[in-house]
């Protein structure tokens, strides 16, 4: 069982930075994934990111973040964090933290995660 915890979201200008951390506990194992997804108003939620746990944590990013955003893990503190630069107006959303148990590959598709945090909101101003 795994419960995830997101915090760091905000108002930030655009070009702007922010930081979310996504905090998980109970138990974990090797080769789990955790993946960031994001939705706006009136939108479909979006994959965003993921990382292994595990395995050297590689990474997939979505093309619209790619070379801005950076998914990272400290698997001492069991935390993944998604480092965001260069923001713009349409980043704005709420984003989730989500968690892949028994995962071998990164999925980009949300019905593959398992568990799903609160949401933290984000809003880029112009």
């Amino acid at each position: 069982q795994v419960q995830l915890v997101e915090s760091g979201g905000g108002l930030v200008q655009a070009g702007g930075s922010l930081r979310l951390s996504c905090a998980a506990s109970g138990r974990t194992f090797s080769g789990d994934v955790m993946g960031w997804f994001r939705q706006a108003p009136g939108k479909e939620r979006a994959f965003v990111a993921a990382i292994f746990i595990w395995s050297g944590g590689s990474t997939a990013y979505a093309d619209s973040v790619k070379g801005r955003f950076t998914i990272s893990r400290d698997n001492a503190k069991n935390t993944v964090y998604l480092q965001m630069n260069s923001l713009k107006p349409e980043d704005t959303a709420v984003y989730y933290c989500a968690a892949r148990t028994s995962g071998t590959v990164i999925s980009r598709a949300s019905g593959m995660y398992q568990y799903w945090g609160q949401g933290t909101q984000v809003t880029v101003s112009s």
